[in-house]
């Protein structure tokens, strides 16, 4: 059975393992590197990008996120995206550069300004729609040309894949939706654990 690891050390973590626990995967709760080594691929959840970015130096977790990246896929959503971009305009974040990524934190306004919107999103070729939730969400302003755009909104980019990685802008933990957990389940990277 898939292993997939929920980083959890703030955020919505908890939901993603919700998630996973529905699918035929087995789910894991990542605290620490050594957690790194059972899994076939990791979420980095949502929460607060610059506290993420604080609690993996303080466990001297980032050269293992890099190390397990190069060939298991990882799936960052809200702050877990600003950790996978390239570039985000906060100099308190160091980011893994996962992917060819432009950010912007809490673009979107603050939790006031938290919005729902229908997306269409295309996976493999099969398109299908779902709500997200955007919740002081980030938006992309620039991608890179090996970036592949799965869904947007109002022409925005909200949903991305590069090689085996993927991240949203949005929580799709946070409405039932297993079809993009589902999704990034099947990604594979050039490691298979037996």
């Amino acid at each position: 059975m898939k292993r997939i690891g929920v980083l959890g050390l703030q955020g919505a973590y908890a939901k993603h393992l919700a998630i996973l626990q529905q699918l035929d995967v087995q789910a894991v709760d990542v605290r620490k590197g050594e957690d790194l080594e059972k899994c076939h691929g990791l979420i980095i959840p949502g929460g607060e990008s610059t506290t993420m970015t604080k609690l993996i130096n303080e466990i001297d977790m980032h050269d293992a996120l890099l190390k397990f990246s190069v060939d298991r896929p990882v799936f960052g959503t809200c702050a877990g995206m600003i950790l996978m971009a390239t570039k985000v305009d906060d100099d308190r974040v160091e980011t893994l550069n996962l992917l060819d990524i432009e950010v912007e934190r809490n673009a979107y306004g603050r939790q006031i300004d938290s919005f729902i919107d229908e997306l269409d999103v295309t996976t493999n070729g099969h398109p299908f729609s779902m709500r997200g939730i955007f919740i002081r969400a980030p938006r992309i302003k620039n991608i890179g040309d090996e970036v592949e755009v799965l869904a947007s909104v109002n022409g925005e980019p909200v949903l991305v894949q590069q090689g085996h990685h993927m991240a949203a802008a949005f929580h799709p933990e946070l409405t039932g939706e297993t079809r993009i957990h589902n999704y990034f389940s099947t990604l594979k990277g050039e490691m298979s654990l037996a």
